[in-house]
C-alpha cells in the first residue's frame, strides 16, 4: 500500500509583529540558556499518514473498496492487511507499510476512488485520532464540493424576425434621368398590361425590375409555392428532431463492473492498432495421441498449445515483440504466454511466464494455480499483465474458427479452434481422414509482416505435427 507522511506542526502563539534582524536575534538567543530556548519554542508534532488507493496494475485508474478488514480504532502492524481492493483484474488484500491506529476511513465499502487518492488515515497514537477524523471529514467535504455542478441548459437562441425588404424606392434617387434596368419578361409584361415601367422601383439585384414588380403594379396576384417540408423541419425544436430511444418493456440497464470497464477500455484502445489476420490448418493426430498419454498426469490441451507457441516464438522473436508508442518496438527478453480465461463477470489473461523454459508438467501445475487464483480474483498484477503473446482457445466448445482481438501492447494473439476429422486427398489420389484444427493469428502490422507470421505458423504446425519435443 502506498502511504505518505503528512506532518502537522503546532507552535506557540508567541510571535513578534516585526521580524528581528539576524544579528539581534543571534545575540538574544546566545544570551539565553539552551534550556530556556527550548522552553520558549514548544512544539507538538502529530504524524498522520494517508493510506492511498494503490495502483494494482498498469491499466488501473481507479479501484473499488470491496471491504475493510480493519475497523476504525484498530491498531495495525507493519505488513498487516487492512483493506480489500477490487482492481480492473482482481481483488487484492492491501497491506500497511507502517505501525499505527486506523483513525479514519475516508472511502467506505462499495465506493470507488481514483488511484493515489486517500482512502484512510493512520495515526501514531490515540491522541491524534480526533485530528485525523477532522482531517478525514474535511477531505470528504472537499471532494464533494470539488465536483462541478451540472451545467445549466444552453439557452435556445431565438431566431430574429426577418426584416421587411425595403423597396428600392426608399433609397435616394437622383433628380436626373436614370437608366431603366428590367428583365426581358418584365418589359413584355409591362407592355402587355400597359404599365409605365419607368415609374417602377425594381426589387431584383441592383434595382433590376422583375416580372413580379410589374405584376404587383398591375394588381395581378402571384401564386407563391408552399415552403418545402425541410424548411419546416428546421424551425422544429431540436429535441423533437432527435427523440430519445425508449427502452423495451422489461429491459434493465446494468452498469459495467470494474473488470468489464477495463476490458471495454482495452478493446476500444486496440482499435487504434493496424492489425491483420492469417489462418493456418494444422494436422493434430499426433497431438491428440500425445494428449491422451499426458492427460492422466494433469496436463491440459491449453498448456500443450501454450508450450508449442512458446517454442515457435523462440525461433521467431519478432512475433513476440511489442510496440507501445508507435515510434519503436521492443524485442522482449522473456516469452510469457497469456491465456484468455472467462470468469464470472469478465475476462482475464493469466500469464505462464517463461513458458519456453519449463516442461509441460511444471507448466500444468503452474496453470492450475493461476486458474484457481483467477476464479477467486486473487491474481497478483505480474500474473496477468506481463504477457508478451496471448493464446485464446475455444476448441473445447466445438468452435472451429474465430478471430481474436489483439491486446494493447502485444505483437500477436493466437485463436485456436476445435480439431475435427477432415478428408484429405493424398498424392496417390486416395482419400484419408485426418484431424485438423484451424489456427488464426491476429498481429500488429507495424512490427509483424505477413511473411513473419506465415513462417511462425509453419514452425508452430511442425511442432504440433511432431510433438515429441514438447515432452523434453
Amino acid at each position: 500500500m502506498a502511504a505518505s507522511s503528512t506532518t502537522i506542526s503546532f507552535s506557540s502563539s508567541l510571535s513578534s509583529a516585526r521580524p528581528l534582524s539576524s544579528s539581534s536575534s543571534a545575540r538574544r538567543s546566545s544570551s539565553l540558556p539552551s534550556a530556556a530556548r527550548r522552553s520558549r519554542i514548544p512544539a507538538v508534532r502529530a504524524k498522520i499518514r494517508e493510506i492511498f488507493m494503490p495502483a494494482l496494475s498498469s491499466t488501473m485508474t481507479e479501484g473499488k473498496i470491496v471491504s475493510w478488514i480493519k475497523s476504525e480504532g484498530d491498531r495495525l502492524s507493519k505488513g498487516e492487511s487492512v483493506v480489500v481492493v477490487e482492481s480492473d483484474k482482481a481483488d487484492m488484500d492491501v497491506e500497511t507499510f507502517y505501525d499505527g491506529i486506523l483513525a479514519a476511513i475516508v472511502v467506505p465499502d462499495g465506493e470507488v476512488a481514483p488511484v493515489g487518492a486517500p482512502i484512510g488515515l493512520l495515526a501514531e497514537s490515540e491522541d491524534e485520532i480526533p485530528l485525523a477524523k477532522a482531517q478525514a471529514q474535511s477531505k470528504s467535504h472537499s471532494s464533494s464540493s470539488s465536483s462541478p455542478p451540472p451545467p445549466p441548459p444552453a439557452p435556445v437562441p431565438e431566431s430574429p424576425a426577418p426584416e421587411p425588404v425595403k423597396a428600392a424606392a426608399s433609397s435616394p434617387v437622383s433628380d436626373g434621368p436614370r437608366k431603366i434596368v428590367a428583365t426581358p419578361y418584365a418589359k413584355k409584361l409591362a407592355k402587355q398590361h400597359k404599365v409605365d415601367i419607368k415609374s417602377l422601383a425594381g426589387t431584383g439585384p441592383f434595382g433590376r425590375i422583375t416580372a413580379e414588380d410589374v405584376e404587383a403594379a398591375a394588381g395581378i396576384e402571384t401564386k407563391k409555392p408552399p415552403p418545402p417540408a425541410a424548411a419546416a423541419a428546421v424551425v422544429a425544436p431540436v429535441a423533437a428532431a432527435a427523440p430519445a430511444a425508449a427502452l423495451l418493456p422489461g429491459s434493465t440497464i446494468v452498469p459495467f463492473t470494474t473488470m468489464q470497464s477495463a476490458v471495454s477500455k482495452n478493446m476500444v484502445e486496440s482499435l487504434s492498432v493496424p492489425t491483420f489476420r492469417v489462418g493456418y490448418p494444422v494436422t493434430t493426430d499426433a497431438l491428440d495421441a500425445l494428449y491422451e498419454r499426458v492427460k492422466p498426469k494433469g496436463v491440459t490441451m491449453t498448456v500443450i498449445l501454450a508450450k508449442a507457441a512458446a517454442m515457435a516464438l523462440v525461433q521467431h522473436p519478432v512475433v513476440n515483440s511489442s510496440c507501445k508508442d508507435g515510434k519503436s518496438f521492443t524485442y522482449n527478453s522473456n516469452i510469457n504466454i497469456a491465456v484468455a480465461v472467462a470468469i464470472d463477470g469478465g475476462l482475464i489473461t493469466p500469464v505462464l511466464q517463461d513458458a519456453d523454459k519449463l516442461d509441460i508438467y511444471l507448466l500444468s501445475q503452474r496453470w492450475k494455480e493461476l486458474v484457481k487464483k483467477a476464479r477467486s480474483k486473487q491474481l497478483q498484477p505480474n500474473e496477468y499483465n506481463s504477457g508478451t503473446f496471448t493464446l485464446s482457445n475455444l476448441g473445447m466448445f466445438g468452435v472451429d474458427r474465430f478471430d481474436a482481438i489483439l491486446p494493447p501492447g502485444q505483437g500477436a494473439i493466437m485463436a485456436v479452434g476445435a480439431s475435427k476429422p477432415t478428408p484429405i486427398a493424398g498424392k496417390d489420389g486416395f482419400f484419408t481422414v485426418k484431424s485438423k484444427m484451424l489456427v488464426n493469428v491476429t498481429a500488429d502490422h507495424r512490427i509483424v509482416y505477413g511473411a513473419d507470421l506465415a513462417a511462425f505458423l509453419q514452425t508452430f504446425a511442425k511442432i504440433i505435427e511432431n510433438p515429441d519435443s514438447l515432452t523434453l
